[in-house]
C-alpha cells in the first residue's frame, strides 16, 4: 500500500494534469469564453500554463530515467522527440486556433534560438564565470552542433524570404517536401555522429600534456575532468530510476494532458494577445518558454556545478533539435491541414539571428569560456525582447 502512495505522490504532475484535462473537457470549457470576463481568464492562464509546465518537467524527468536505462542513441532520441513533441503539439494547436498565427511556427522556432544561444547560453557561461572564473569544454563538439545548426537555421528562417515559388516567405508544396526530408535525413545524420561515431566529441575535454602551461592547467583540469567523470553519476543520483514498464508508459500519460489542454491554452492565448494588444511574435515565446524551462534550469544547474559541457550540449542541442525536426514535423502539419506557414524571418529578426550565429562561433571557437561572453549573449538576449515589442 505504502508504494502505491509513493507513485502517486511520484507522478503527482500527472494526476494535476490529468484532473485539469477533465474539468476543462467536462465543465470548465466555459471559463475559456470572452464572456467568463478577463480575471477568469487570466486566472485560467496561470492555471493551465502552470499545469503543463509541470507536466513538461515530469516528461523530462520520465525521458532522463529511460535515456540512463536504454543508453544512447535511445536516450537521446526518446528525451528530444518528448520534448519536440510537446512544441509541435502547441505550434499547430495554435495555429489552428485564430486567424493570425500563420507565423507562429516561424516566431516559435526565431524565439527557441534566441532563448536557448543567447538567453540560456548567457546566464548558463554567466554564472559559470562568475564562479569558476573560466569553465572548458569539447570544442569538437561545440563546432558538430554549429556546422549543423547553421544551414540548417539559414534554410529554415532566412532562405524562404528569398524563394520566388511563392508572393510571401514561405515555400512552395514541393519546397516543403524536399526541405523537411533534407533536414531530417542532416539531423539523423548528426545524432548518428553523436550518439554513435563520434560520442567523445560531446564529453569533457581530457588532461593535455607537454609544455609549462599543460603543466599549469593540468590542476584545473584534472578538477574539470573529476566533474565530468561525475557528471553522470550526480545526474543518475538525483533521478529515481525503475524500470522501462513503469518510466515509458508515464512518460506517454504525463504528456498527454499537455497535448489535450495545448487546445484550450491555445484560445486563452490568442484571447490575450488580442485583449492586450500583444505582438504576434509573442505567441511563439510563450511556446518557447514553456518547452524550454525544464531545459534551461538543468542548463544553469550544470554550469554552476561547473560541468559545463553538459551545458553546452543542452543549449545547443535544444536549438538544433528545434530546427532539425520542428521544422519538417511543422511542415508535414501543415500539408495534413492545410495550414499556411510563413517561415521567413523579417529584416531586423534575420540581422538579429546572423549576429547570434556569428557570436556563437566565436563563443565555441577557443576551449574556455568566461562571464564576459555570457554578458554579451544576454545583451543579444534584451535586444531581442525589445524588437519583439518595439519592432
Amino acid at each position: 500500500m505504502s508504494g502505491f502512495w509513493n507513485t502517486l505522490k511520484r507522478e503527482a504532475c500527472f494526476l494535476a494534469g490529468l484532473a485539469t484535462t477533465a474539468f476543462f473537457f467536462l465543465t470548465g470549457a466555459d471559463l475559456l469564453q470572452p464572456t467568463s470576463g478577463l480575471l477568469v481568464q487570466m486566472f485560467c492562464f496561470v492555471w493551465l500554463f502552470g499545469i503543463m509546465l509541470w507536466c513538461a518537467f515530469g516528461v523530462v524527468r520520465h525521458a532522463d530515467c529511460l535515456a540512463v536505462i536504454l543508453g544512447e542513441p535511445y536516450g537521446t532520441l526518446i528525451l528530444t522527440l518528448s520534448v519536440i513533441g510537446i512544441e509541435v503539439s502547441l505550434i499547430i494547436s495554435i495555429m489552428l486556433t485564430g486567424g493570425t498565427n500563420e507565423q507562429l511556427a516561424r516566431d516559435t522556432m526565431l524565439a527557441v534560438l534566441n532563448i536557448v544561444l543567447n538567453g540560456m547560453v548567457g546566464i548558463s557561461l554567466l554564472l559559470g564565470g562568475l564562479k569558476y572564473g573560466e569553465q572548458p569544454f569539447n570544442t569538437q563538439g561545440a563546432r558538430s552542433f554549429l556546422s549543423v545548426l547553421i544551414p540548417l537555421a539559414t534554410f529554415s528562417l532566412i532562405l524562404p524570404r528569398y524563394t520566388t515559388s511563392t508572393v510571401d516567405p514561405s515555400l512552395s508544396t514541393g519546397q516543403q517536401i524536399s526541405f523537411a526530408v533534407t533536414i531530417s535525413l542532416l539531423y539523423a545524420i548528426f545524432l548518428a555522429t553523436q550518439s554513435i561515431r563520434h560520442k567523445s566529441f560531446f564529453i569533457q575535454p581530457k588532461l593535455h600534456s607537454g609544455g609549462a602551461l599543460s603543466f599549469l592547467m593540468a590542476k584545473d583540469e584534472a578538477e574539470d575532468n573529476k566533474h565530468a567523470h561525475d557528471d553522470d553519476d550526480d545526474h543518475h543520483h538525483d533521478l529515481e530510476i525503475y524500470s522501462i514498464g513503469y518510466h515509458a508508459p508515464f512518460l506517454i500519460l504525463t504528456m498527454l494532458p499537455i497535448v489535450l489542454l495545448s487546445k484550450k491554452f491555445a484560445v486563452l492565448v490568442d484571447f490575450g494577445m488580442t485583449s492586450f494588444h500583444m505582438p504576434v511574435a509573442f505567441g511563439g515565446v510563450l511556446v518557447a518558454l514553456l518547452v524550454l524551462t525544464p531545459e534551461g534550469l538543468g542548463s544553469f544547474r550544470a554550469a554552476l556545478s561547473n560541468r559545463l559541457q553538459r551545458s553546452i550540449n543542452i543549449c545547443l542541442g535544444s536549438a538544433l533539435a528545434t530546427i532539425g525536426l520542428t521544422v519538417p514535423a511543422v511542415l508535414i502539419a501543415a500539408g495534413i491541414f492545410d495550414i499556411h506557414i510563413v517561415l521567413g524571418v523579417k529584416d531586423t529578426d534575420m540581422i538579429l539571428l546572423l549576429l547570434t550565429l556569428i557570436l556563437s562561433i566565436i563563443t565555441f571557437t577557443g576551449s574556455r569560456t568566461n562571464a564576459l561572453q555570457g554578458a554579451v549573449h544576454l545583451v543579444l538576449f534584451v535586444f531581442y525582447f525589445i524588437l519583439i515589442f518595439q519592432p
